[in-house]
């Protein structure tokens, strides 16, 4: 599982001769590092990994490892995990996981089909879980379940869209420090999208941030999770904290309105200008 993905100049609109959703995106992920996506709410982080997972047709091109993969290629090396990850059949987990190796309607099971499947289930810690129905478990451990689903082929690219998503904080947490021990242990290289940015600052190794279908930022998580950050991208007045440890801790003050200014460089602009005004009176 050494496959280092490469995305340059995405461009993707929904209706041809409109805005784009996503308009020039380019980034590298390596093997053995989460890549996170973060932004608000409709920003195109869903559309961006469908288009990665060629779901949607784009422009722009996708390397695997400096090569343009066929479809037959990328399906083989790539998996993806949708946000919604119902079943329209209720299955047992053993089941759910084996979907994961299926490529046509005339798929047959085979000896060696069960033993990654069993190889996969042991892996991500749901072996006792095979029998039983995918109704009837946890959210925490279904989102493991799908997870062993998109792994079972071992794919060389694991692409999950929110895998943490109705799930608490605590389960949050624990399954994205799971996520980041698999894509320690596999090499594969991981790519997802996460909406809670104190999980996304403890466990990426790179964070690209979208803002209205634009990358922008694209770097260590130190480097992103910043005030200016929050202030153009998720609108809001922030606090940078790190603890005892040195690790940083994101606390959200206030929504910005309307009558802040609409960007940081102009909330600087405006906070010198005061600064000036308080000197000059102070002389």
């Amino acid at each position: 599982m050494t496959s280092t993905m490469r995305v340059e100049h995405l461009t993707f609109s929904y209706v041809k001769n409109m805005k784009p959703v996503l308009d020039d995106i380019s980034f590298t992920a390596r093997p053995g590092e989460i890549t996170t996506i973060i932004g608000a709410n409709g920003t195109g982080k869903t559309t961006m990994l469908k288009c990665m997972a060629r779901l949607l047709k784009s422009e722009g091109s996708i390397y695997l490892d400096d090569k343009i993969p066929t479809y037959d290629e990328l399906t083989d090396k790539v998996s993806y995990m949708e946000q919604n990850t119902d079943c329209a059949v209720d299955l047992t987990v053993f089941e759910v996981v084996m979907l994961g190796l299926v490529k046509s309607l005339g798929f047959r099971v085979s000896d060696e089909d069960i033993e990654r499947v069993n190889n996969v289930m042991e892996l991500v810690g749901i072996t006792h879980l095979a029998g039983s129905k995918i109704s009837e478990i946890s959210g925490g451990q279904r989102q493991l379940a799908f997870i062993a689903q998109a792994m079972v082929k071992q794919p060389d690219v694991l692409i999950l869209d929110e895998p943490t998503s109705a799930l608490d904080l605590y389960h949050q947490f624990t399954l994205v420090n799971f996520i980041r021990d698999i894509t320690k242990k596999t090499n594969c290289t991981t790519i997802m999208t996460l909406h809670h940015l104190d999980v996304a600052l403890k466990y990426s190794d790179r964070v690209i941030v979208l803002d209205m279908g634009h990358v922008y930022k694209d770097a260590g998580p130190n480097e992103v999770f910043v005030e200016e950050t929050l202030y153009d991208v998720y609108r809001v007045f922030s606090r940078i904290e790190v603890d005892e440890n040195g690790d940083k801790h994101l606390v959200v003050l206030r929504p910005r309105t309307s009558s802040d200014p609409k960007n940081w460089a102009e909330l600087m602009k405006m906070k010198e200008a005061e600064n000036g005004n308080q000197e000059a009176m102070q002389m």
